[in-house]
């Protein structure tokens, strides 16, 4: 049976992602690993390893070790925090992505995940229905190290035959985990505040319209484009993905439709600048064509499935 090692396993999208897994081979044939002990209660369904990902040697120990046949590598310093620590975030996210595609080449694994973002785009990208191939000059040290890491990607299948796949994730929109430092992630606490009965201090403008996705849907493509046969996969740096588009008046609007005394209050920030570089929509007709990516999740039926479920991860406490 495969044995999959999931990289950075307690962020947003790996505590979600980590439980499909598991719920699809089986438990104890996935290694959840974080840098974190603290970490360790979330994953009573796998096996949970503390991993600092830019130690190299214990990383090839434990994928050798255990005979790992897949990586999903999530580990990374993201758009808002990597601002504020750049030569770091480059660090990180760099040098661990550079450790496993080394391992894929030595140890011939079946599969390797990476996932790339909407950063990669920059303020010269075509803002509507931005293509998959196109001008891609970031201007955040997030974007820049996504944008390294898609051709790393693709030189590592080009040249060693190793199976590495990527999406660019526009932002993700979860329940089950608090916001982690990027950009989109307003669209995730504004829920958090409108449950508890709070005025929402948005650091962005009404207006700023952006790619979206629910994490649902994030994990369905993920799933889906590991699944597809290799031959399918044409695209070796990262497949656009989009889900919806929408701005944070429009998402305040969605809410109030079952809180209406809801309150907002727009206050942008640094974090401002970073959203205005990004796409305001994405064409992702290449996943389409290639592996049959289709979104179930439009803006009103993720509020209202949020609404629903995020007390029983985070109780409100008014």
């Amino acid at each position: 049976m495969e044995k999959i090692l999931i990289i950075g396993a307690a962020g947003q999208l790996g505590s979600e992602l980590t439980k499909a897994l598991a719920d699809r081979v089986g438990g104890e044939h996935v290694i959840a690993t974080d840098l974190r002990d603290s970490a360790r209660d979330s994953f009573d369904y796998c096996r949970f390893e503390v991993l600092d990902v830019l130690n190299k040697e214990a990383l090839s120990d434990l994928v050798k070790e255990e005979n790992v046949s897949q990586i999903y590598h999530l580990a990374a310093v993201l758009s808002a925090t990597g601002e504020k620590n750049p030569h770091f975030a480059w660090h990180l996210n760099m040098e661990s992505l550079l450790s496993v595609l080394e391992l894929g080449k030595e140890t011939k694994l079946d599969k390797i995940y990476w996932p790339s973002s909407i950063a990669v785009f920059g303020p010269n990208t075509p803002k509507l229905n931005t293509p998959q191939y196109c001008v891609k000059e970031p201007n955040t040290v997030y974007g820049i190290s996504k944008q390294a890491g898609e051709r790393w990607c693709e030189y590592y299948f080009q040249k060693y035959g190793v199976d590495v796949r990527s999406l660019r994730y526009p932002g993700l929109i979860g329940y089950k985990s608090l916001p982690g430092g990027g950009t989109t992630d307003y669209a995730v606490d504004i829920y958090h505040k409108a449950l508890a009965g709070e005025k929402f201090n948005c650091f962005l403008r009404e207006d700023s319209n952006l790619p979206m996705m629910y994490m649902p849907d994030a994990i369905k493509a993920t799933l889906d484009l590991m699944d597809a046969p290799k031959e399918a996969i044409e695209v070796r740096s990262s497949y656009n993905l989009a889900g919806m588009s929408f701005t944070p008046k429009e998402i305040f609007e969605s809410i109030k439709k079952h809180l209406p005394e809801f309150e907002i209050e727009y206050q942008p920030d640094f974090r401002q600048q970073i959203a205005d570089s990004w796409p305001d929509s994405i064409d992702d007709s290449k996943a389409r064509e290639d592996w049959g990516w289709q979104p179930d999740f439009t803006l009103d039926a993720m509020t209202k499935d949020i609404l629903e479920n995020l007390p029983d991860y985070f109780p409100v406490e008014k």
